[in-house]
């Protein structure tokens, strides 16, 4: 398999973290890729008309996109259980990827508002919004982290990958410190092999 993928990217890094924690890390070649939402990079067009990673390429050619798909996709090839098949633990799991892919597609827009688009065009009000979300957001986090424990699945693989963005891209928030139970559940996460063999880089 290949994925286009980025280093700072925290839907890469889900799709990794389900990689190690299947066992499939291995089998997965990394494909250079400069994702740009303006400057669109062609090598990943050819394969994702949307130019995003990740995406993936699996063995026979098929082309798979977006971490949602991806994630499943290796949670089925591994017969792995990171997304639970019926019941109340299947909707929550899936909720939490929901509200971690929420918060960091906020994330991903107030960065760009701040670093990509030129000084004179930002909106202030724009990426206040974003931030609230992000706020709004980490309050849930918050909320939920008691009840998170030891659980390994699709929802808290995807809220460690936001936490861990957050440190990488936001860290002038200081989440920690209005979160401190989310924070606590986090140091714990992120300890978790896969957690540290996929730590996110500028």
């Amino acid at each position: 398999m290949k994925l286009f993928s980025s280093g700072a990217s925290p839907y890469v890094r889900k799709c990794m973290v389900v990689a190690h924690e299947l066992g499939l890390a291995g089998r997965i070649e990394h494909l250079a890729a400069a994702a740009h939402p303006v400057n669109r990079d062609p090598n990943i067009v050819r394969s994702n008309p949307l130019g995003k990673v990740p995406t993936l390429i699996t063995d026979d050619g098929t082309a798979l996109y977006d971490s949602r798909v991806i994630c499943e996709y290796l949670d089925d090839l591994g017969g792995g259980s990171l997304f639970p098949r019926s019941g109340a633990q299947r909707w929550r799991s899936l909720t939490e990827q929901s509200l971690g892919d929420g918060i960091l597609d906020a994330a991903l827009l107030a960065r760009y508002e701040g670093a990509m688009r030129p000084e004179a065009l930002r909106w202030a009000d724009w990426s206040a919004g974003q931030l609230d979300k992000i706020a709004s957001g980490l309050g849930v986090i918050e909320s939920a982290a008691p009840a998170l424990g030891a659980r390994v699945d699709i929802g808290t693989i995807t809220l460690g990958c936001v936490l861990g963005y957050l440190d990488l891209r936001f860290a002038h928030l200081e989440w920690r410190s209005a979160h401190p139970q989310a924070a606590a559940w986090f140091e714990t996460f992120n300890a978790r092999p896969a957690m540290q063999a996929t730590l996110p880089r500028a």
